[in-house]
């Protein structure tokens, strides 16, 4: 890599005659596999240089958080004698930054431990329990255990244990998590978990076997609240704002597509690999996590060409075979949380008012025009995947047209 990179004679004898130099050049090559660009592999040679002149990486020896952090004070300290930076942050948070991605490269940086975590065995054993007793989604067994482990947390520093908890307890911890704001939806979702653990707790002998039966969330109902996607006309409009030759905008009007055509989950999205377009075949294929299977779809023509003008004009040639990758070096394949940004910032840019702007409303908004286009609930809950009717029946009550025929037939009888 210091051949690709200098060409004046000084300037590579120095990078190549400093100290680990092998191991310097092979992080560089990393990056460059990983499309770093040119202009950062000059900004990033010169600090490797620096940081392994300060830190000692010599032999096998494994090298702390603590001596990366004290080697940082010392150059800045050096800086700032010299009169070469007025503030220190950013020379120190870069020289930090810098260190431990190298050193971790290398295997070689001594991470802190970390605190356990309370009743940690018990949350293993338990989510040992979901995984291959009951068969439940990874998913689902890491939302759980979220809920259950801040229980657990809570319980540690309030200085408590399982086999003396009690069901006031229990209903302070639920109490204060509805203070800090959480919705109806989280509160049932957490006693629920609380109620699964504690079933399981109490059959272990872990607590008492009749907790979990008095633990109560909010009650929900069933289909209670309407889907909460933008309208169609706002969904199309999202889309035509992307129609530009911006590379931001090319990759985006892919992603959009899916959401929109398909009603993908953001899951979905971010799991899809180069493979999984069959460009021979005009076919898409969607991992289901919920079903453990995938689901073919034919690749609509609209679709397909989203795809492909962002393979051919944006997406950086890099090893990963995931199919959407961020915009900037380095480079890695897009997260659910990176969805939500996306698709909200572009809805509030246009003033598009509804009451969810994750990408979530998207697939409300698909499912809600499948009705309109006629088609039956079992239809539309092929087409979004869903493993039974019931989940596709929330659908039915924004079908007007179709109630107020099934009602103008009723009175007509009546009258």
């Amino acid at each position: 890599m210091f051949d690709s990179l200098y060409h004046y004679p000084s300037v590579l004898a120095r990078h190549r005659e400093g100290p680990s130099a092998e191991d310097r050049d092979r992080f560089l090559a990393h990056c460059a596999d990983y499309g770093a660009a040119q202009t950062t592999l000059l900004r990033l040679a010169p600090e490797l240089l620096l940081i392994a002149r300060r830190i000692d990486v010599s032999g096998a020896r494994m090298v702390r958080l603590e001596e990366v952090k004290a080697a940082a004070d010392r150059w800045v300290g050096y800086q700032r004698r010299h009169h070469r930076i007025r503030s220190a942050r950013f020379s120190r948070e870069r020289f930090v930054q810098v260190a431990t991605h190298w050193l971790r490269f290398l295997g070689r940086l001594q991470e802190p431990e970390q605190a356990p975590q309370a009743f940690a065995e018990l949350s293993v054993e338990w989510a040992r329990h979901l995984r291959e007793e009951r068969g439940l989604s990874a998913h689902t067994i890491h939302n759980q255990c979220w809920h259950v482990q801040a229980f657990l947390n809570w319980l540690s520093e309030q200085g408590g244990g399982l086999a003396e908890l009690r069901l006031e307890q229990v209903d302070a911890f639920l109490a204060l998590k509805r203070e800090r704001g959480w919705c109806r939806v989280s509160m049932a979702s957490a006693a629920s978990a609380l109620r699964s653990f504690f079933r399981y707790a109490g059959k272990q002998g872990w607590c008492s076997v009749r907790l979990a039966a008095g633990i109560e969330g909010p009650r929900l109902f069933s289909h209670e609240a309407l889907p909460v996607g933008p309208k169609w006309e706002d969904v199309q409009r999202l889309i035509a704002s992307t129609d530009t030759n911006d590379h931001q905008d090319i990759r985006d009007r892919a992603i959009l597509l899916l959401l929109a055509v398909y009603g993908l989950r953001s899951g979905e999205i971010v799991a899809l690999t180069l493979d999984d377009v069959v460009w021979e075949q005009n076919v898409l294929h969607v991992s289901r996590p919920k079903q453990r299977r995938k689901q073919d779809y034919p690749l609509a023509a609209e679709v397909g060409e989203a795809i492909l003008r962002y393979l051919e004009q944006v997406r950086p040639r890099i090893r990963s075979r995931c199919l959407f990758l961020t915009m900037k070096a380095p480079f890695r394949p897009l997260v659910a949380t990176s969805l939500h940004y996306l698709v909200s910032s572009r809805l509030k840019a246009l003033d598009i008012c509804c009451p969810r702007r994750g990408p979530h409303a998207l697939r409300h908004a698909c499912a809600t025009q499948l009705v309109a286009e006629g088609l039956s609930l079992k239809q539309i809950g092929d087409h979004l995947g869903h493993r039974s009717a019931y989940a596709t029946r929330t659908y039915a009550k924004v079908d007007l047209t179709g109630l107020r025929q099934v009602a103008d037939f009723a009175l007509g009888d009546l009258l």
